[in-house]
C-alpha cells in the first residue's frame, strides 16, 4: 500500500523521539503523544476498508508472525519430530508434540524464513513431498495416542521444482488429504498467513478451520489466476477480488468457521495481541470437538466436506422449468450445472 511507508516513517520518528526523551533534561512527551495519536488515526483510515489485494499483501508481509512465533507464544514444551522415514526431513513443514493450555497436541505447521539463509532452508515455506509424508506420520502418531491435531497454514503453495515432481508431490498431497479425512482424532486448522493452493489444503482438511483477519486462502495465487485467465499478471488485483480469498468472504461461503481479529495494521504490529485472540478460540474448538464421539466426529467431518460447493439438476422436457433454465432437448434429461458459488479453497 502506498501509505504503508508513511506509517513506517512515522513509527521510526516516534521511536527516535522516545530515545531522546530518555535523556536527561529533555521532555518530548507531548510531541510523542501527538505523533502517536496521528499514527493511530492514519492506521485506522488506511486499514478500515482494505481491498482483497491489499489483504493479500498484508498476508505476505515478511514481518508477520510465522509458525515458530505462534509455537513460542501459544504452546509449551514443543518437541519437534523430524523426517518421513523415506527421503529425509523438510524444514518448510514442522511437526511435533506440545502443550496447549495443559493438554498435549500434535502440531503440524508451515514455516517461512525471514533471511536469505532461512528461506533457503525453508524453501520459502513451500513444502516438499517429504514434508507432507512427515505430517502424515505425525498425525497417525497423534491418532494412536488420542492427541488432537493443530495445523498452522502459511505457504504460497507446495514446492513446484523437479525434485518434488520426482518424489511424487501430487501423491504426497493426496495421501495427506486421505489421512486427514479418516483420522480418528480432532483436527483444528488455522490459516495464519498465505493459504496457497494444494500446498495449504494438504494440511487443512480439518474439523474446524480458523483464519486470521488478514490471511488469505485460495486454490491459486492472484498472479497465477491472472496469468491463466487473462495472460496478464498486471490484473492480479482483479483476480484477487474474483477469487474471494479473504477470511470475510470464506466465512460467508461457509468454508471456514471463524475469523480471528488482528491488531490495527496487521498481526505483525503486535504478536502478543494476536496470540491472545487466537489461543482461546483454538482451545474452545478443541473442547467442543473433544465432546464428540469418534464415529460422530468422522461423520460430521464427512458431511462437512461433502457439503462444500453446490449443484442443481434440471428436469426433463416433460417437467416444468423456469424460463432462464433452458437446455437443448437431447441433453435435457441428463443436464446438470455445477455452481461456482463456493470456490474449492
Amino acid at each position: 500500500m502506498s501509505d504503508e511507508r508513511t506509517l513506517d516513517l512515522l513509527e521510526t520518528k516516534i521511536e527516535e523521539l522516545k530515545q531522546l526523551n530518555a535523556m536527561d533534561g529533555i521532555d518530548l512527551s507531548g510531541e510523542i503523544t501527538k505523533l502517536e495519536k496521528k499514527l493511530v488515526e492514519l492506521r485506522r483510515k488506511l486499514y478500515s476498508n482494505l481491498s482483497d489485494w491489499e489483504r493479500v499483501k498484508i498476508a505476505r508481509n515478511p514481518k508477520r508472525p510465522y509458525a515458530l512465533d505462534y509455537i513460542k507464544l501459544m504452546f509449551d514444551g514443543f518437541y519437534e519430530i523430524h523426517g518421513d522415514r523415506m527421503i529425509g526431513d523438510d524444514r518448510a513443514l514442522l511437526t511435533g508434540l506440545a502443550q496447549l493450555d495443559g493438554r498435549t497436541v500434535m502440531l503440524v505447521a508451515q514455516q517461512k524464513g525471514r533471511t536469505t539463509e532461512e528461506n533457503k532452508e525453508r524453501y520459502f515455506g513451500m513444502t516438499r513431498p517429504q514434508g507432507y509424508r512427515k505430517a502424515v506420520r505425525a498425525m497417525k502418531l497423534a491418532e494412536r495416542f488420542s492427541f488432537p491435531v493443530v495445523t498452522l497454514i502459511d505457504t504460497p503453495g507446495a514446492y513446484p521444482g523437479v525434485e518434488s515432481e520426482a518424489s511424487n508431490i501430487g501423491g504426497a498431497i493426496a495421501e495427506s488429504l486421505l489421512a486427514m479425512s479418516q483420522l480418528r482424532t480432532p483436527i483444528v486448522s488455522v490459516v495464519i498467513g498465505e493459504g496457497g493452493s494444494g500446498g495449504a489444503l494438504a494440511i487443512g482438511l480439518a474439523d474446524r478451520v480458523l483464519m486470521l483477519e488478514n490471511a488469505v486462502y485460495s486454490v491459486i495465487t492472484p498472479e497465477g489466476a491472472a496469468a491463466i485467465l487473462w495472460k496478464e499478471k498486471d490484473r492480479s488485483q482483479e483476480a484477487a477480488a474474483a477469487l474471494q480469498l479473504t477470511a470475510e468472504h470464506l466465512l460467508q461461503l461457509g468454508l471456514i468457521d471463524g475469523v480471528i481479529p488482528e491488531p490495527l495494521g496487521g498481526a505483525h504490529k503486535d504478536f502478543a495481541m494476536t496470540v491472545a485472540a487466537l489461543k482461546p478460540s483454538v482451545v474452545g474448538l478443541l473442547d467442543e470437538l473433544r465432546s464428540l464421539g469418534i464415529d460422530e466426529l468422522l461423520d460430521a467431518r464427512f458431511r462437512r466436506y461433502r457439503a462444500v460447493g453446490s449443484f442443481r439438476e434440471l428436469g426433463t422436457s416433460h417437467e416444468a422449468s423456469s424460463s432462464d433454465e433452458k437446455v437443448s432437448s437431447e441433453n435435457e434429461a441428463d443436464a446438470a450445472i455445477i455452481s461456482n458459488d463456493s470456490p474449492d479453497a
